[in-house]
């Protein structure tokens, strides 16, 4: 029974501590580290029956796996986000970068800044340096131009270490790549929406003159696991954070459930186990002054009718198969979790992305997250320019096969879209901007966390090393200030002519005021930093 590899994390019952490490012992486990803020342990046990055994303990309140190293990935995540890849009409541009012009020089291609209405809150409130935002993702790129005169080093953590495994061989020693590195690119174009720096270089962000700290809680491959977002969350709320990005759901379950019948019961363990922590985690980051924000997801589904979970689990020795979901008992994590405010994705137009979840229960806003089948039936649709462009690192366009080795765009780059801008005097491509094109909720939730920055930036107060805002307060900003945006008529929307099949059918519930396409409204920068 005792030894074993895996990596579990284990909720300690208020008070318990000391019989919660003799409850792990008797398991079979040992104790690596404790986050006592969490009130978790990590500890390293058999791959199967731990959970079982520790969970019999009144000391512990249940059991997860925390990384399932050893494990081998079911199903490649974020498929959705490249969709144009191959498929789209667009152009790649080398830019040459303008100084002294309040919009950065691939601007007039953010058709999200200007949905959002950025560009004219920047001309208000284009956020201050106190204000910090957190990245909890696959990493950030610190070299790109656009990042570097916004990125925290001091801050900035990695809580991911790679899973050679999962995410190929290490690029660095340790297997743990150093802060301002992504090899996965997400966590860098979510960053660069929230806040590129206006500084006459390649794209702006939402709040171009906030704070961007890296606390990297995903894998390179784009899988995120319960461990890394937990120790991020915490670190959020203990080193006061203003405002977290989550663009993700935690991995292996779209759906952690209570009791679904149809899984085992170390798996319902497990999931009852993930849903707790999860809460802890998102509970402590909040009370001391994190507002929350995330993705609502990209399954496109109503997200208080779920619909049978056929993903999952997504990673380790179980194949997926068929979950039904029952809403009252399961839960998609973070962006169901406690304080979170979940945001759906739109296109262009203003309508709906055709893979983005949405529903009365969860939508809470709308914003930019670039739709490729939107215009259908004009010369616009499938391409580049419907998606969202950002910062994105050179390494992952190499390693893509769409920038070479001496950082040229390829002609798949040129296909893709690709974006590169040189600051005057640069004598390295290394030290060259290069932009991407993706869509997903993943790229509409860092528009409102940007604009949840500038809400922080214009209302916050106290000194500089304290200054902050109520996240409930925030909030209150944020959807009041959304432009309500009605139902479509008929509220029923196909995309079948974007080529989906009928299960993307969307309904859309509710009145202008408040919908499940549109929550309160699509984010407005403009309106929430001149609203009082």
């Amino acid at each position: 029974m005792a030894g074993g590899n895996t990596e579990y994390l284990v909720l300690v019952a208020p008070g318990a501590h000391d019989r919660a490490l003799a409850a792990v012992k008797a398991a079979g486990g040992t104790v690596v580290k404790e986050n006592t803020n969490l009130g978790t342990m990590t500890v390293k046990a058999a791959a199967s029956g731990f959970v079982t055994r520790v969970s019999a303990s009144s000391a512990v309140e249940g059991a997860a796996r925390s990384r399932p190293i050893g494990k081998l990935p079911q199903v490649q995540p974020k498929v959705v986000e490249q969709e144009n890849l191959g498929a789209a009409k667009g152009k790649a541009g080398t830019s040459k970068a303008v100084a002294n012009s309040k919009l950065d020089p691939l601007d007039p291609k953010l058709w999200g800044l200007r949905m959002v209405r950025s560009d004219l809150a920047r001309e208000v409130q284009p956020g201050k340096k106190a204000v910090k935002v957190g990245i909890l993702d696959s990493g950030v790129d610190a070299r790109n131009p656009d990042i570097a005169p916004n990125f925290d080093w001091k801050l900035s953590r990695n809580f991911a270490p790679d899973l050679p495994e999962v995410d190929g061989p290490c690029e660095f020693r340790g297997c743990v790549d150093p802060v301002g590195w992504d090899d996965s690119g997400h966590g860098t174009h979510v960053a660069g929406t929230i806040g590129a720096a206006a500084n006459g270089i390649g794209v702006s962000g939402v709040a171009p003159n906030v704070t961007l700290v890296e606390i990297r809680g995903g894998q390179d491959s784009g899988y995120v696991f319960l461990g890394p977002v937990l120790e991020a969350l915490a670190y959020a709320g203990d080193v006061g954070l203003d405002v977290v990005n989550m663009s993700f759901y935690v991995d292996p379950w779209l759906y952690n459930c209570i009791n679904n019948p149809v899984d085992s019961p170390e798996a319902q363990a497990e999931q009852r186990a993930t849903i707790k922590a999860m809460r802890r985690a998102l509970n402590y980051a909040h009370d001391r002054g994190v507002t929350l924000v995330g993705s609502l997801g990209n399954n496109h589904e109503d997200l208080g009718k779920p619909r049978t979970d056929t993903s999952s689990p997504d990673f380790g020795d179980v194949p997926p198969y068929d979950r039904p979901i029952d809403n009252a008992t399961c839960l998609d994590l973070p962006v169901e979790g406690p304080h979170v405010i979940g945001v759906s994705a739109l296109g262009p137009s203003g309508k709906k992305a055709d893979y983005s979840n949405y529903g009365l229960e969860q939508t809470e806003v709308s914003a930019p997250g670039g739709w490729f089948r939107d215009y259908f039936g004009t010369p616009q649709f499938r391409t580049n320019e419907n998606l969202i462009l950002s910062t994105y690192p050179v390494n992952t366009l190499q390693v893509g096969g769409l920038v070479d080795a001496a950082g040229n765009i390829t002609p798949a780059g040129v296909a893709a879209g690709v974006q590169k801008d040189c600051p005057a005097g640069a004598t390295e491509y290394t030290q060259c901007g290069y932009y991407n094109w993706l869509q997903g909720t993943s790229m509409a939730s860092p528009h409102a966390a940007g604009v949840a920055a500038l809400i922080v930036s214009e209302y916050g107060k106290g000194s500089k090393n304290s200054f902050g805002m109520s996240p409930n307060k925030v909030r209150k900003v944020l959807l009041d200030s959304a432009q309500a945006r009605a139902c479509p008529t008929p509220r029923l929307v196909s995309y079948a002519n974007e080529g989906r099949e009928p299960e993307f059918d969307a309904l859309c519930e509710g009145g202008r005021e408040f919908n499940g396409f549109y929550g309160n409204g699509i984010v407005d920068a403009y309106a929430a930093v001149t609203r009082y």
